[in-house]
């Protein structure tokens, strides 16, 4: 084993994938939402996040894409949740072995990774099987009960005269066909190695031998199978006509007898030491999967990651990287609580927070991050900002992206939400964007009715946010409409809508807000306890519909006035 020895065993453990820092809006998001990933995803990557890359954990509203259409800007990925997968932690640049591969060439390819197993594969790439370095030790070393089978090898001469750097003097047929040597080293007087010649299968015989020219001879004219020469040491003219005739192969390498009886042993293929039993995943199985999976096995150390379609190898990973594996990097935009971010974010590492509501919800982290919530009407607002605090600025279809997240959260500057910030940024990103923003408003708000389309699920869902508040389960949707004459033979049907909600999502009490931007009035559409509805003080058109006059803000106006009617009707848990 003193060549083995030899092998650099470096524990160079190969590279993982680089992953994004995600820049993502919340749940059912709004053009802000969006707008602001985008935007504040292309700050980051120009001024010091190169690898940030905006996303959205649901699919943009017609109005968005409207937005996207007329900014030149592609949609962002959807991302549904950000939990580990075995994609994430799996090393991508996999030494592998093949299963016609020497023993030796196999043990060199785990040292220099410093792997003790080695998944094998085919010539497409794919899974064959698992190999562990106790299986390649059974094949390098021979049982005790043996006896003298153990001088026996599996091996083809080709690859023999490989693993011992030899000069192939003499070329036997079927150089890389396997076949079962019998080793003799020839240690002995020459009288007695021509009786051990003569005694034993000469088809199978593989002789090693130094310098004995009469021992040299006496192998070639018996026809066995294979010569080894020793030490340098070149073969007579007669020796290689006599091994011609008899057709046997000579090999003549610089190594000793000694290590070249320790790798012709290693010269054998792997083939038979090939586990077929092992646990593998798929790229798209969860971390949380794998830990529970691997549970139940204790004995296997490296685990395949494999496609679903071909079993081709993308992957491999070991127990030490399911321990403290690097979390995805997340910034949120435009929410700063769990129950609003993408599903996952719980597990991911908060690297950011950037927006304008309340501070609300279990949002905790590791380490201090940068957490910017400003009294602004607009999370574009801030995205602007930064731009103009470093003196920076965006290509058109960015700036555009800025005013549509502005105009959409303020109602073009009309909700109370509505600060000087907003007012001037939204005159810098329109100079930019070549905007003129009474008409960009008015098409941006023609686009796409979520009433008119008829998908009451989707004008529900599109732009929803739930909240928690006096032990309440709350969802407030939102729909900004151009006048209400779509709302009303709609009305049943959302009705029905927010029933499912409440349902599917285990809520207490759910509302759907329809704003009419030209008046700046909204109607509140409600499912809810009788108890709250009751408490409700803006005029009553029915008991599940109000008329709320002057008001436009979700965030400002509407869910404070439901948290105050909340804690008047303490919850007690019945529909």
């Amino acid at each position: 084993m003193a060549e083995i020895r030899k092998v650099n065993d470096a524990n160079r453990k190969p590279a993982k994938p680089s992953r994004p820092t995600w820049v993502m809006g919340h749940k059912n998001p709004d053009t802000d939402a969006i707008c602001s990933a985008l935007a504040y995803a292309d700050f980051l990557r120009r001024t010091r996040l190169p690898d940030a890359v905006a996303a959205c954990c649901g699919p943009p509203n017609a109005r968005t894409e409207w937005v996207l259409a007329k900014a030149g800007i592609p949609r962002p990925p959807l991302v549904s949740d950000v939990h580990l997968r075995a994609a994430d932690i799996c090393r991508r640049e996999v030494a592998t072995a093949k299963a016609s591969d020497s023993v030796i060439e196999a043990y060199r390819k785990m040292t220099s990774r410093g792997y003790r197993s080695l998944p094998v594969v085919d010539e497409a790439g794919n899974l064959a099987g698992l190999l562990s370095l106790q299986d390649l030790l059974s094949l390098l070393i021979p049982a005790s009960d043996q006896g003298d089978l153990a001088r026996q090898v599996t091996a083809s001469w080709e690859k023999i005269a490989s693993i011992l750097e030899a000069d192939v003097v003499n070329p036997g047929s079927d150089a890389s066909g396997e076949q079962e040597f019998l080793m003799m080293v020839a240690g002995s007087s020459e009288p007695v190695m021509q009786d051990r010649i003569g005694r034993l299968p000469k088809d199978e015989l593989l002789i090693i031998t130094g310098d004995r020219v009469g021992v040299q001879l006496h192998a070639v004219e018996a026809g066995v199978r294979c010569l080894v020469i020793t030490s340098g040491y070149r073969p007579s003219e007669a020796i290689v006509h006599a091994a011609k005739l008899n057709g046997t192969t000579i090999l003549v390498t610089e190594r000793d007898t000694a290590s070249c009886t320790q790798l012709i042993r290693g010269a054998r293929s792997v083939q038979g030491a090939v586990s077929r039993e092992f646990v593998s995943f798929s790229p798209d199985t969860k971390l949380q999967t794998i830990k529970e999976r691997l549970k139940s096995d204790r004995h296997q150390v490296l685990f395949p990651v494999c496609a679903d379609d071909t079993k081709r190898l993308v992957g491999v990973f070991s127990r030490a990287d399911l321990v403290n594996p690097e979390r995805p990097r997340l910034i949120l935009v435009d929410h700063n609580e769990f129950s609003q971010a993408v599903t996952g974010a719980d597990e991911a590492r908060i690297v950011e927070v950037l927006d304008h509501h309340r501070l609300s919800g279990n949002l905790v982290t590791k380490e201090p991050i940068q957490f910017i919530n400003k009294t602004v009407g607009s999370t574009c607002t801030i995205v602007g900002s930064s731009f103009r605090a470093h003196q920076m600025e965006p290509s058109e279809g960015i700036a555009a992206c800025i005013c549509a997240g502005i105009i959409s959260d303020t109602l073009n500057l009309t909700s109370p939400t509505t600060t000087d910030e907003d007012r001037a940024v939204l005159e810098w990103a329109s100079a930019i964007a070549g905007i003129d923003v009474d008409r960009f408003k008015e098409e941006f708000f023609s686009a796409g009715s979520m009433l008119r389309g008829g998908n009451f699920g989707e004008a529900v869902g599109s732009d929803r946010k739930e909240f928690e508040e006096s032990d309440y389960r709350v969802s407030i949707s939102q729909v900004e409409e151009i006048g209400f004459d779509y709302f009303w033979p709609a009305r049943d049907a959302l009705q029905e809508e927010l029933r499912r909600l409440i349902h599917e999502h285990r809520l207490d009490l759910a509302c759907l807000m329809v704003t009419d931007i030209t008046l700046n009035d909204s109607l509140l559409l409600i499912e809810a306890p009788a108890a709250i509805r009751e408490k409700i003080g803006y005029p009553k058109q029915d008991p599940h519909l109000f008329v709320l006059k002057g008001v436009v803000s979700r965030k400002k106006q509407l869910f404070p006035y439901i948290g105050s009617v909340l804690a008047e009707v303490p919850n007690s848990g019945e529909g």
